[in-house]
C-alpha cells in the first residue's frame, strides 16, 4: 500500500537488509488464534475477536483505538467463569455490527455438572460510533430449568501507541490511573509524556453485583425462555469530550446516516450475483474506511495499521472512484492541501510543495520517537495530487473548488521542478535525508524493492519510471486547468514541459534489451533494467510510445508476468523474484486497475478481460469476497484459491476500488462534466459481468440512469433516466 515501513519483513530477509527499519516491523504473535473481525467509524476502530472480546488470551494486536492510542486493550467476557463458546459470528449486511453468537459450555460445582452446555444463548453485538465502542449482550434460557447464571465482563486499559502496539519498545512511558467513578462507571487516566491526558471511560447498564478497576460481575437468574440485557460501553477522551449516547440511539443514528449516504451516491447493481457480491462488498469497504474529517470524507489507507490520513493511498483511492463518488477526491486534496509542506525539514523529509505522506497523532508520533507525526516521505504523491485535481475538475466542472486548490497545485508544481529535481535533468528523484527515513519512496517502498539485473540494490537518489509517467500527466492535467483560469500562455508553458519531459523519457529509460522501460535511473543515471508492473502504469497517464506501449501490454499478460489470478509486480525471470515477497512478485490489486486502465487509455480495450477474471476470481475465493492490499503471486492452479499474504490489509483503501475502478475501465467510461456528457468508449461486458445497472451517474449538473446489456456482440445501453441535461453517448 505504499506503507511498508512497517511491514518489510519479507525484504529484510536478504543479507543486505537495513536494521534501524525493523522498528517499524508489525509483531503477528497471537494468544489465542481466534479470527478477527474489523469495526471503525472516523477516527476510531477496533480490531476485536468473533466472540466479541478484545485481548482475551494474550491476543496482543487487539484493541479499540483512537487517533493511534488504545483506549481498549481488554474486555473478555465470562460464563459461570468459563469462556462460552462460540457458535457462529459474522458482521451483519451493513458492516455496522459483529454479530457473535454465543452459548455456556458445561458448568460444574464441586464435581457434578450443574448446566448443560447449549442451556444459554448469548446474543453479543458490537459497534463503533462516536469515538466508542458499545456492546450489547442478550441472554436467553433455552433450558426447561431455572438458571442462576454468574456473567463477568474483564475490562483494561493501557494507552499504548499504535507503534508499541505493532512491537516497538520504550524505555518509558506515562502513568495510567485507574477509579472507579460510580456504581456504574469506571473511568481511565493516562498522563503521556507529551503531557496530553487521555482518558478511557467504561460505562455498565444496569448495575453490576459488584464493579472494581478491571471487572463487573452479575448474577442473572433466568426462568425458562426468559432472557436479560447487559450493555457495555467504552469511550475514547483525549482533547475533546466525548457525546453521550445509548447503545439503540448510536445504532439508529449509523444506520440513518447509511441510508442518506446510499441514496445520495452513485449506485451500481450487476445481473451476476457473484460479481455484484464483490462490487458490494468493495462499496462497503470503502464506506467503512473513509473518515468524515473537517476538510470532507477522506479514505483512510487501510485496518487495523493504517487507520490514518495516507497521501498517496488517498489520492488514487479517490481516482478509482472518482466516476461514482467525486466528494471524495475534494476532501482528499482539501486535506493535502491543508498539510501541504511549508519549509524544509530533513527529519519529515519534507520540502516546500511536497504532499504529504503519512500523518499520525499519538504519543510517539508527538515525541518524535518515529518520524511519521508528518511525514513527507513519498516521491510521488505530488505530481498524483496535481493529477487528481485535474481529473476531478473534468468529472465535476467544479470551478469554485479549482480556485480554492489551485494555490497548492502551483506549490506542487514548484516542488516537481525545484526540489524534487535536485540535479535538473528533468526527472524527479528521491534520496532520504536522514536514515529514520524510507529507503525507497515510490509506491513499492520496501528496502529491496529497486534492484539491478543482478540483484545487487540500487543507489540512490532514484528516479522511478512510473513517477516521471505520473509527472507528464500532471503537466498535462495542470495545463488543462490553467486554461480554465485564463493562464493561456501558462497552459502552454506546461503543455511544452509534459512534451520535452515525454521525449527525453523515451530516450533515457526506453531499454531494448528487456523490451521494456526500465524501473529506474540511479544516482548515477544507469538505467535499473529490470521488467516490472511499474512500467505498465505509464500506460494510464499516455506517456509510452503507442508500440511500446502494446510490447508492455504483451509483456504483462504473458505467463512471465501473469499468474491467472493477476498481474505479479515483478515476473517471475527477475533474480529477485519471490512470490511471498511484499513488492518483488506478489500480487497488488490496485496495481493491476491501474495497467487496466492503462490498456483503455491506449485502446486495448480486450486485454483488460484476464486482468479483471483474475482478480474476480480470486476475491470470489477470498474471506467475505474481499481483495486484500495484496496476495501471493504464485501460479494458478486448478481446485486451489490464491495465497494468502500473511499480515496483509484487509479491508484496505486502494484494494477496495480497484474492482470499481476496473469495471469504469471496462465500460469505457469518460465524463465530461462541462457538456454534461457520460461517454462509454467501446465498452465490453464480459459474460461474468452481465447486465449492469447504474443509477445516478453524475456529469457535472446533471445525472443518469442506465442499464448495459449486451446484444449479440454489441454492447448497448438503455437509459432509464435523465436529470439536468446528462447525456450517455457510445462511441
Amino acid at each position: 500500500m505504499g506503507s511498508a515501513h512497517s511491514r518489510e519483513a519479507d525484504a529484510r530477509k536478504h543479507e543486505d537488509h537495513e536494521p534501524e527499519e525493523e522498528d517499524f516491523l508489525i509483531s503477528s504473535s497471537n494468544g489465542s488464534g481466534r479470527a478477527h473481525e474489523i469495526l471503525k467509524h472516523d477516527d476510531a476502530f477496533a480490531v476485536i475477536d468473533t466472540h466479541g472480546d478484545i485481548g482475551a488470551f494474550g491476543d496482543r494486536g487487539n484493541g479499540f483505538f483512537h487517533n493511534d492510542t488504545r483506549y481498549l486493550s481488554r474486555l473478555e467476557l465470562l460464563v459461570a467463569h468459563s469462556a462460552p463458546l462460540l457458535l457462529g459470528s459474522a458482521l451483519d449486511a451493513t458492516d455496522l455490527q459483529l454479530c457473535a453468537d454465543l452459548t455456556n459450555p458445561d458448568v460444574y460445582a464441586e464435581g457434578a455438572l450443574v448446566l448443560r452446555k447449549d442451556a444459554i444463548h448469548i446474543y453479543r453485538t458490537s459497534y463503533v460510533r462516536e469515538n466508542a465502542i458499545r456492546q450489547r449482550l442478550h441472554f436467553t434460557n433455552h433450558s426447561s430449568e431455572d438458571v442462576k447464571l454468574a456473567v463477568s465482563l474483564v475490562f483494561d486499559c493501557d494507552f499504548s501507541d499504535i507503534f508499541e502496539v505493532r512491537g516497538m519498545r520504550r524505555e518509558k512511558r506515562g502513568t495510567v490511573n485507574r477509579q472507579i467513578q460510580s456504581s456504574q462507571s469506571v473511568i481511565y487516566a493516562y498522563k503521556g509524556l507529551d503531557n496530553v491526558v487521555r482518558r478511557t471511560t467504561v460505562h455498565l447498564d444496569p448495575k453490576p453485583v459488584s464493579l472494581g478497576e478491571t471487572a463487573a460481575l452479575y448474577y442473572l437468574h433466568l426462568a425458562p425462555k426468559q432472557s436479560a440485557k447487559l450493555y457495555f460501553a467504552a469511550v475514547a477522551e483525549s482533547r475533546h469530550a466525548a457525546k453521550p449516547c445509548s447503545y439503540v440511539k448510536g445504532l439508529r443514528d449509523a444506520h440513518r446516516t447509511l441510508r442518506r449516504a446510499e441514496h445520495e451516491t452513485t449506485s451500481v447493481s450487476v445481473s451476476n450475483s457473484e460479481l455484484d457480491a464483490v462490487i458490494k462488498r468493495a462499496t462497503s469497504d470503502l464506506r467503512l474506511l473513509t473518515t468524515s474529517t473537517e476538510d470532507g470524507p477522506y479514505p483512510y489507507a487501510g485496518t487495523p495499521w493504517y487507520s490514518t490520513t495516507f497521501g498517496r493511498d488517498a489520492l488514487i483511492t479517490a481516482l478509482q472512484v472518482l466516476w461514482l463518488d467525486p466528494g471524495m477526491a475534494r476532501g482528499v486534496l482539501r486535506r493535502l492541501a491543508r498539510f501541504q509542506a511549508q519549509s524544509h525539514d530533513a527529519d519529515a523529509d519534507a520540502q516546500p510543495g511536497k504532499i504529504l505522506h503519512e500523518m499520525r497523532e499519538g504519543e510517539m508520533a508527538a515525541l518524535r520517537e518515529i518520524p511519521f507525526g508528518r511525514y513527507y516521505g513519498s516521491v510521488d504523491s505530488t505530481p498524483l495530487f496535481v493529477l487528481v485535481a485535474g481529473a476531478y475538475l473534468q468529472a465535476t466542472d467544479d470551478r469554485d473548488f479549482l480556485v480554492e486548490i489551485w494555490p497548492a497545485v502551483q506549490r506542487a508544481l514548484e516542488w516537481i521542478d525545484g526540489p524534487g529535481d535536485p540535479d535538473g535533468d528533468g526527472f524527479i528523484e528521491y534520496a532520504r535525508e536522514t536514515d529514520s527515513g524510507l529507503s525507497n519512496q515510490g509506491w513499492k517502498d520496501s528496502q529491496d524493492a529497486v534492484f539491478h539485473r543482478d540483484g545487487s540494490l540500487a543507489k540512490g537518489p532514484i528516479a522511478l519510471v512510473e513517477v516521471q509517467a505520473y509527472v507528464y500527466a500532471a503537466k498535462v492535467w495542470a495545463a488543462r486547468m490553467a486554461n480554465e483560469l485564463g493562464d493561456v500562455a501558462r497552459a502552454e508553458s506546461l503543455l511544452q514541459q509534459a512534451e520535452a519531459l515525454r521525449v527525453k523519457f523515451e530516450r533515457d529509460f526506453w531499454c531494448e534489451d528487456i523490451g521494456c522501460y526500465a524501473l529506474a535511473l540511479d544516482g548515477e543515471k544507469r538505467q535499473v533494467a529490470v521488467r516490472s508492473s511499474n512500467a505498465a502504469h505509464l500506460l494510464f497517464t499516455g506517456i509510452a510510445n503507442p508500440e511500446r506501449a502494446v510490447r508492455i501490454a504483451e509483456q504483462v499478460l504473458s505467463p512471465n508476468f501473469f499468474s491467472g489470478w493477476g498481474i505479479r509486480t515483478i515476473p517471475a525471470s527477475e533474480i529477485r523474484y519471490n512470490p511471498m515477497s511484499y513488492h518483488n512478485g506478489s500480487i497488488w490489486p490496485h496495481d493491476n486497475a491501474i495497467i487496466a486502465a492503462g490498456f483503455a487509455q491506449y485502446g486495448l480495450c480486450d486485454l483488460i478481460q484476464p486482468v479483471f477474471d483474475g482478480l474476480l476470481d480470486a476475491a470470489l475465493r477470498m474471506d467475505q469476497q474481499r481483495l486484500p492490499e495484496l496476495f501471493c503471486g504464485f501460479r494458478r492452479r486448478t481446485g486451489r484459491s490464491p495465497i494468502l499474504y500473511p499480515v496483509a490489509c484487509a479491508p484496505q483503501a486502494w484494494a477496495s476500488g480497484s474492482m470499481l475502478h476496473i469495471l469504469s475501465s471496462l465500460l469505457g467510461l469518460r465524463i465530461d462534466a462541462a457538456s454534461r456528457t457520460i461517454t462509454l468508449k467501446s465498452p465490453r461486458l464480459p459474460a461474468s459481468v452481465g447486465a449492469i445497472t447504474i443509477r445516478r451517474l453524475r456529469a457535472g449538473g446533471g445525472s443518469a440512469d442506465f442499464v448495459l446489456k449486451k446484444k449479440y456482440r454489441s454492447v448497448i445501453a438503455d437509459v432509464t433516466d435523465s436529470r439536468g441535461g446528462a447525456k450517455v453517448i457510445m462511441a
